[in-house]
């Protein structure tokens, strides 16, 4: 497309795009296909730039570009291909990052496994929270360094060869054939990648992966003041003159929904924390117990992103290796946690267990006593001598109001760090940013995870502090009012279809604090065969959704999301949040998330239509 054109098109879709493209973390799943993220979008938004059509309702029916924003989102898409026609790429070969770090280490992740040799040089600086001697002990990547003048004065090497240059403005790029990847770093605004060569096309997927698992896509904010600068439209930047007070607030009110009084650490989504967490973990024991195996424990079907991203940290190291952790339906967490520590204490192995409290989808929750128990019980070695205690990464995404760390409270006994995906309660879904907070038992910790958070440079943004700022006061709250919604509807759901198997939790439960606004619902099923029910009841599941998204469409969306400020989603989490999550631990129920605000008779109601139509 004609740059002028192009720049002219761009600056009407900024005038009339949807606020829900800046808005929104999580899209709707009724108009996205997983397998044609961002091409769908961008084949389609082509056919209008074509048209020169910026109309605000023909850009709102575009498909979505990714199921959730910290992955991609129209905005980024939009900025991606703008670049990419700038400097003659296909879209797909530019790829916008929020952390200016991550870029270089997806690629060095790849080359790792590839056994590949990597150059990166660089002109002016590199990041600043580059630390070459970590990604190499701590990652294992390999790779060297060096600073040149200029991208034209880069040499052939032996290997991959990453640019890395501080860009003030967006234009075209200098291209040389000896350069594989331009990492272009534009300061607050995060940083792009655009891979040259159809050579070097087969890193694209895992670019991708990396911003998928590991960190965020360039955020809608920072991606709008982008498009904004390139089409010289003055941009309505946030104000940075409360950052200090609101990243302060924000700490105050983590420690203070927590229970804890330690340093708390928040990152630009849940994985982002997440990874921090796992490379300080790490870090923490190739210091302090070199030589010993790690050990990450994980349910297999626990949210497939905290799984994938486990298994992609141990298929890094031969040190880390991956031990499966049941705890959903016939499987006790408690009973599973101690067959596998107490085996774990024979090798002499370093124990980092993650868990989810509720567990999702099945929105359990063991006994707190034992658990305790179970996680603070001396043990031996083959030797004899006293193995090493576990750490006990707990998610507490599904209910972050409750208190385990504080000093008089159930976890203190135990190494235990806990996290939670702000995109949910605490932002309402209103951000992406995570955070987590260690009880003092496991205060020592922290130090190596924020080390690793700057490393990855995957701190919460400035606006993201903001928002959590204004959030999470309101937080106890709306999940309180969201939980009287989803036990009115669950209650209705036993009354009206009794056949069908809820997963909630009990009221004893509830009267502990356990207050979660999601459940899953195995509706009842019929057939000859195990192939037949399963084969009908998954039919049912789509059958009741799709109901409820059409006669209720303002409220009910097909989406995963959680803790959202209003509305009701709905989803099945084998083929949303357990996408990576291997065949048979995949759960084929329907998952429903209620919000404070919404509409619950009007849910019973056509609730009751679907019960009357089977």
């Amino acid at each position: 497309m004609e740059l002028k054109k192009m720049l002219e098109y761009i600056s009407n879709v900024i005038k009339n795009m949807p606020e829900d493209w800046l808005n929104l973390t999580t899209h709707r799943l009724d108009i996205y296909n997983e397998e044609l993220a961002k091409v769908q979008f961008l084949d389609q938004f082509q056919v209008l730039a074509k048209e020169h059509n910026a109309n605000s309702t023909a850009l709102g029916n575009l498909p979505t570009a990714y199921d959730y924003i910290r992955l991609g989102h129209p905005l980024s898409c939009i900025l991606e291909w703008a670049i990419g026609n700038i400097n003659h790429l296909a879209s797909e070969q530019v790829i916008s990052f929020q952390s200016e770090t991550m870029p270089i280490l997806s690629i060095l992740r790849t080359n790792l496994l590839k056994n590949r040799n990597t150059l990166i040089a660089y002109t002016g600086e590199l990041p600043s929270s580059i630390d070459a001697e970590i990604l190499r002990a701590v990652y294992g990547y390999t790779f060297d360094i060096k600073q040149v003048d200029s991208a034209s004065s880069v040499e052939a090497f032996d290997g991959s060869v990453i640019f890395v240059s501080e860009q003030d403005k967006i234009a075209a790029m200098d291209i040389n054939p000896n350069i594989d990847f331009y990492i272009n770093l534009h300061g607050d605004l995060g940083s792009v990648l655009l891979v040259n060569g159809e050579q070097n096309t087969s890193y694209i997927s895992d670019i991708q992966h990396v911003r998928r698992r590991e960190t965020v896509a360039m955020t809608p904010a920072n991606c709008l003041v982008a498009l904004q600068s390139l089409v010289k439209q003055p941009s309505n930047d946030n104000q940075k003159s409360y950052v200090a007070e609101n990243k302060a607030a924000v700490l105050d009110l983590i420690r203070e929904v927590s229970g804890a009084n330690t340093l708390p650490l928040v990152a630009s989504s849940g994985l982002s924390i997440q990874y921090a967490i796992m490379m300080g973990l790490v870090h923490h024991a190739l210091e302090d117990h070199k030589g010993k195996a790690i050990k990450i424990v994980v349910p297999p079907n626990c949210y497939g992103g905290t799984n994938d991203q486990a298994r992609r940290v141990a298929a890094c190291s031969d040190a880390i290796e991956i031990v499966d952790l049941p705890v959903d339906g016939d499987n006790d967490m408690v009973q599973s946690i101690d067959m596998v520590l107490a085996k774990l204490a024979k090798e002499d192995a370093i124990p980092f267990i993650i868990a989810e409290i509720p567990t999702n989808p099945r929105v359990e929750v063991p006994d707190v006593h034992k658990l305790r128990d179970v996680l603070s019980a001396k043990r031996k070695t083959a030797s004899g001598s006293e193995a090493i205690d576990p750490v006990f990464i707990l998610d507490q995404t599904f209910c972050p109001n409750v208190h385990f760390l504080g000093d008089a409270d159930i976890l203190s006994s135990v190494r235990t760090i806990s996290f939670s995906s702000g995109s949910k309660f605490p932002s309402g879904g209103k951000c992406t940013a995570g955070y987590c907070i260690a009880n003092k038992k496991a205060e020592a910790l922290i130090e190596k995870i924020d080390l690793h958070l700057n490393l990855c440079d995957n701190e919460a943004t400035d606006l993201q502090y903001e928002i959590l700022a204004k959030q999470m006061p309101s937080m106890n709250k709306r999940i309180h009012d969201a939980y009287l919604n989803t036990l009115g509807f669950v209650n209705y759901i036993k009354q009206t279809l009794p056949a069908a198997k809820i997963n909630f939790v009990s009221e004893e439960l509830a009267d502990e604090g356990f207050t979660p606004s999601v459940f899953s619902l195995d509706l009842p099923t019929k057939g000859d065969s195990p192939e037949e029910r399963e084969t009908y009841k998954r039919e049912m599941n789509h059958r009741l959704i799709n109901l409820m998204i059409t006669e209720i469409p303002n409220e009910s969306k097909y989406c995963v999301s959680y803790g959202q400020l209003n509305g009701c989603y709905w989803t099945i989490p084998a083929t949303s949040t357990q996408g990576t999550t291997k065949e048979d631990d995949k759960d084929y129920i329907a998952r429903v998330s209620l919000s404070p605000n919404m509409d619950v008779e009007l849910h019973k109601k056509v609730f009751l239509k679907f019960v009357e139509s089977m």
